[in-house]
């Protein structure tokens, strides 16, 4: 529990040890009283700590991970279930039962976990969109019918009411140890990642340890426990003990994390293992009669055998090997809230996250500026919005280009929102006979998508198709990035044609829904406007497409840094020539770095031989010779010295340099929109 170190992480390895304990009671030997105290009261803490975490960190990302956790522990439950069958059929226990159990208590004694969770979740996820302060209750509730059936079920059923009413309970569960009862009331203290201070977590545990250690011991000599997993002051003891790691908590321990996952997996099989072991060496006397022996000798082969699984998992790649995106996901929050506060009173953003959000990672992207609030997106195409609700990205997701009418089903299947491109578009997809929302894109001059904003018939007509719920209106500015007067003169046309023919709808009764007409520039150069939305694309990455003026100056940061690696130094002296068709000639004793990116990953051809730049060790040095699909060349003689393995900077800020993206963009003669979308994906992500 020292600060600052990954102390939810750590306990789980002494969660781990408590739960071997108490398959096989260490203290029974010497002392019962003792072993019960220890594997019956101080180890009941180890499961609920397990819940917590997992409670805690699915509420911390917005429970958007709620499907996915459930899939993949519904995964590892059936790779349990196999690892555990060979010692079922050995005990004959692939009776009758065994479906019963395999669904609500677990085919092995210790696998009760995996079936509690995937019954917890949904309750606990259900009771969650309450609100805590009514999911707690009810699922305190269910935690104290349970507990009626567990410690305390020598009490109750002495009232014949009680008895009959958990008699059925036990036709279907064996313990109310489950996902009914036990699990959602701890996941949901988790998610409430309540904390005190030091001092009073302390104080809070050492009181209700106490408590929980009197009422055990109490319990144990009026012998009326069914089972001894639930206890009526644990969770106050679980609450005081979470807070006092969670205040404690600095970063993860992974290896910690998946050492104490394998080691509640594999421990029973460490078990019979050593079980059939010590009676083949004539050990049986210290490694099984003697409890303290058996739990050492069960704990040390548990740790072995998952230190040799974890070696043996597939290693990932290091995000920083050769080349790499660094997203700034604070400076993406501080952009959003910019450009929030620089709409209309009731305007929202709409996050344009098409082509992987510009290249900075759609699914992280969207993940955070939902935590900041956001609740719109924009897409490309279907593809794009199929992934995004796929990870759990939840709100409306426009997919702004067109989407063929028989994809119809998937629109709906997904929840998405589709543009209506043209009148002949919205008729075929009224065809298809799936309900659907859209958006009508209107044309007022871009000519690009959209019904003429001027033919008021075609989009009546939009209204009268039964399987179109028209859930918004837009346009498109075209020259919005312009201040010259002509085109100020042509967005003035633009705007006022798109508001005349929402007004026309609105007096006709054709409810237009949520109406958004900026983008980007739209923001910057354009007076806030009474839209529900406004699309910001580049702009919420920190840039401009170009270095053209605008009339808006808002203060956003670079999300995105692009960084590659020195390979190698390579001396050349005068009149020595380096690279494809040896485009650089060296005109004095000169030395070249080179660098691991090239066009293959996204980067322009012709950058190199444009005056492109890169920056070591915070000064800029000039890019030479052609480029290469996987490298670039940089002079570096005017550095002191460059080694393999320096990082080189070609986005971003290096010491008290930067290279901004528009800079690059410009010598290529294209905008930071095409740069920063085509960066490849051989470009990690950290």
């Amino acid at each position: 529990m020292k600060r600052g170190t990954p102390a939810l992480d750590r306990f789980r390895l002494l969660a781990a040890v408590l739960v071997v304990a108490i398959h096989t009671s260490p203290l029974s030997t010497y002392t019962a009283l003792g072993d019960f105290y220890l594997t019956r009261v101080l180890g009941r803490v180890a499961v609920p700590f397990f819940l917590m975490v997992s409670g805690y960190f699915l509420a911390k990302g917005n429970w958007q991970k709620t499907w996915t956790f459930w899939k993949k522990t519904a995964l590892l439950y059936g790779v349990c279930i196999l690892l555990y069958l060979p010692l079922n059929i050995y005990a004959g226990q692939l009776d009758g039962d065994f479906p019963r159990r395999l669904v609500t208590d677990g085919t092995f004694y210790h696998l009760w976990y995996f079936p509690g969770l995937l019954l917890g979740l949904p309750i606990a996820r259900f009771l969650g969109r309450w609100g805590l302060r009514i999911a707690l209750p009810a699922a305190g509730l269910l935690y104290l019918i349970g507990l009626g059936g567990d410690s305390y079920y020598g009490l109750v059923a002495q009232i014949p009411a009680l008895k009959t009413g958990y008699d059925l309970i036990f036709q279907v569960f064996s313990y109310t140890r489950n996902g009914l009862f036990y699990v959602p009331l701890f996941l949901l203290l988790g998610a409430a990642g309540r904390t005190c201070s030091r001092r009073a977590s302390l104080w809070g545990l050492m009181f209700s340890l106490g408590a929980m250690s009197g009422e055990g011991l109490w319990l144990h000599s009026l012998q009326v426990q069914r089972h001894d997993s639930m206890y009526l002051t644990l969770p106050l003891v679980m609450l005081f003990l979470f807070s006092l790691l969670l205040g404690a908590n600095r970063g993860e321990a992974r290896t910690a994390r998946r050492l104490s996952a394998l080691a509640y997996v594999l421990h029973p099989w460490c078990i019979v293992l050593v079980r059939f072991g010590a009676e083949v060496v004539g050990l049986e006397a210290l490694l099984v009669k003697n409890s303290l022996g058996h739990f050492a000798a069960v704990l040390l082969l548990t740790a072995l055998v998952s230190a040799v699984l974890l070696v043996l998992r597939p290693m990932p790649i290091p995000a920083k090997v050769r080349a790499w995106r660094e997203v700034d996901l604070e400076a993406l929050t501080h952009n959003a809230a910019v450009l929030q506060k620089a709409l209309s009173p009731g305007q929202k953003l709409m996050a344009v996250v098409k082509a992987d959000a510009y290249g900075h990672g759609a699914v992280r992207v969207c993940r955070r500026l939902q935590k900041s609030g956001v609740r719109a997106f924009a897409v490309a195409c279907l593809s794009e919005g199929v992934a995004l609700r796929k990870v759990g990205v939840r709100g409306t997701i426009l997919i702004l280009g067109y989407t063929p009418p028989e994809a119809a089903p998937l629109l709906r299947r997904w929840h998405l929102t589709q543009t209506v491109a043209d009148a002949a578009h919205g008729l075929e997809l009224n065809k298809q006979g799936q309900r659907i929302q859209v958006h009508l894109a209107l044309d007022t001059g871009m000519h690009r998508l959209g019904i003429s904003a001027k033919n008021r018939d075609e989009i009546a007509a939009m209204y009268r198709l039964p399987n179109l719920k028209i859930k918004g209106v837009f346009s498109h500015l075209c020259v919005s990035d312009s201040l010259t007067e002509r085109d100020e003169r042509y967005t003035q046309q633009q705007t006022e044609l798109f508001f005349d023919t929402v007004s026309w709808m609105r007096q006709h009764g054709f409810a237009p829904g949520a109406i958004h007409l900026q983008a980007s520039y739209g923001i910057w150069n354009l007076m806030p406007q009474s839209c529900a939305y406004a699309r910001a694309g580049i702009a919420l990455y920190g840039v401009r497409s170009d270095g053209a003026p605008v009339r808006r100056n808002l203060d956003l940061r670079p999300v995105l840094s692009l960084r590659a690696r020195v390979a190698s130094v390579r001396r050349l002296h005068p009149d020595e020539g380096a690279g494809y068709g040896l485009a650089f000639h060296a005109d004095r004793e000169t030395w070249l770095a080179v660098v691991t990116i090239g066009y293959g990953d996204g980067l322009p051809r012709e950058l190199s031989q444009r005056g492109g730049e890169v920056l070591i060790r915070g000064r800029r040095c000039p890019m030479v010779g052609r480029m290469c699909m996987d490298q670039l060349l940089v002079d570096v003689t005017e550095l002191d010295a460059v080694s393999p393995g320096d990082v080189v900077t070609l986005i971003g800020r290096d010491g008290g340099q930067e290279i901004r993206a528009e800079e690059t963009a410009e010598r290529c003669g294209t905008i930071t929109n095409e740069l920063l979308s085509r960066l490849g994906s051989r470009i990690s992500i950290k």
